[in-house]
């Protein structure tokens, strides 16, 4: 599969922290619910597979393995789960609280 974040899956990606990436992979995640809720479909599985790559990203980067392998392998299951939702307009708020607390985290740059 070819990669849509080139830069980023280059190796870029690993010079992030972890709050960094899960607030980008927020970031497309937001942008998955605005599109949806507007009922632009391709848009909305434009950026939810942009949003896969990310956290597949994430999951990849060895730095977590020892430490948050299981709690990046959960929440993507559950941002499948949500995407399979078809019906669903509004995006799921504990999900939305959890992407901002890392976006808050990166800016802070903590």
């Amino acid at each position: 599969m070819t990669a849509i974040h080139k830069n980023l899956a280059a190796g870029r990606w690993e010079t992030m922290s972890l709050a960094e990436q899960l607030a980008n992979v927020g970031s497309e995640f937001e942008r998955v619910w605005h599109w949806r809720s507007k009922g632009e479909k391709k848009i909305s599985q434009n950026a939810a597979d942009r949003m896969l790559e990310l956290i597949d990203l994430t999951i990849n980067d060895k730095r977590w393995h020892s430490s948050r392998l299981n709690e990046l392998t959960r929440l993507r299951e559950e941002l499948c789960r949500e995407l399979l939702r078809v019906e669903k307009k509004i995006a799921p708020q504990d999900l939305q609280n959890y992407f901002l607390a890392f976006a808050l985290v990166a800016r802070r740059g903590i």
